[in-house]
């Protein structure tokens, strides 16, 4: 074999040998990048059930906690009420509609309920003559499928819902009655968070065993008003170029809410 033939094959042995570790490395950083993408997406679905959580704490009780357990007994043992919005619409002595809100309190249920799922109410949409409902109780409903119909000036129409879900109450409305814009006909549940979710865990951060969010609620004054402040964030990311003095707040550790503004936003949306 000469010269020529051996430095080819030597340069050929390198080029083999290059493209390989090339490919190793490659696909070793977009392995670490999935990893890292499917832990924050953990990380993130726990901080939208902390976040669901402490708004309806805070709806009931007037203020955030930052008492782990106490918002895991909120969740588990807490009550929730259900209120209904409706409006009327009248016509005043000189020809202009004057609309008049009204909220009812139609009972109570389990704050896990209201925190798990996802309740949407079907009301009904215009004032008319209500015909008949199209979904049954217990079914499964699409956005966009139909739901009731209502005759209006004279016409039948069909609305849909707005909404995913299982129909899980109708009330009874029997056909021919008349409605009101706002007339609660329908109730949907739809499932948001895992129900048996561990609550023993809710502090902790997914991924470590020994980890807890950091939580702060606060009360503050903000020009003589008396606001609700919260913050809770993974004081570790699992991707190590997230810092607190990045530029951009969708690079910091992922958090939501603010401690010193009104917001609830998360840094990841």
């Amino acid at each position: 074999m000469n010269v020529t033939k051996i430095v080819s094959l030597i340069l050929f042995i390198c080029s083999v040998s290059l493209a390989v570790y090339l490919t190793r490395d490659i696909k070793t950083e977009i392995d670490a990048k999935e990893r890292i993408a499917s832990q924050e997406a953990a990380v993130i679905y726990k901080l939208q059930l902390i976040r669901e959580a402490e708004t309806a704490y805070q709806e009931v009780n007037g203020k955030y906690t930052s008492d782990w357990d106490k918002l895991a007994d909120f969740i588990k043992n807490g009550q929730f009420p259900i209120i209904e919005r409706k409006e009327e619409i009248f016509t005043l002595a000189y020809g202009a509609d004057s609309t008049v809100v009204t909220y009812d309190t139609l009972g109570m249920i389990p704050a896990k309920e209201r925190i798990f799922y996802e309740t949407h109410n079907v009301t009904a949409a215009n004032h008319g003559i209500f015909v008949k409902f199209v979904a049954k109780l217990g079914d499964q409903v699409t956005k966009n499928s139909s739901a009731y119909v209502l005759k209006q000036e004279g016409k039948n129409s069909t609305h849909k819902f707005r909404d995913n879900g299982e129909v899980v109450r109708i009330e009874d409305v029997k056909p021919g009655q008349e409605l009101s814009k706002g007339d609660l006909l329908m109730s949907l549940k739809e499932t948001r968070f895992n129900p048996n979710t561990d609550l023993s865990k809710l502090a902790y951060v997914p991924g470590y065993e020994d980890v807890k969010f950091e939580i702060y609620a606060a009360q503050l004054d903000k020009s003589g008003t008396s606001v609700n402040v919260i913050e809770v964030k993974n004081p570790k990311p699992f991707d190590e170029t997230r810092t607190e003095d990045a530029d951009s707040k969708n690079r910091r550790p992922l958090r939501f809410g603010s401690r010193t503004d009104v917001t609830t936003s998360g840094n990841w949306e």
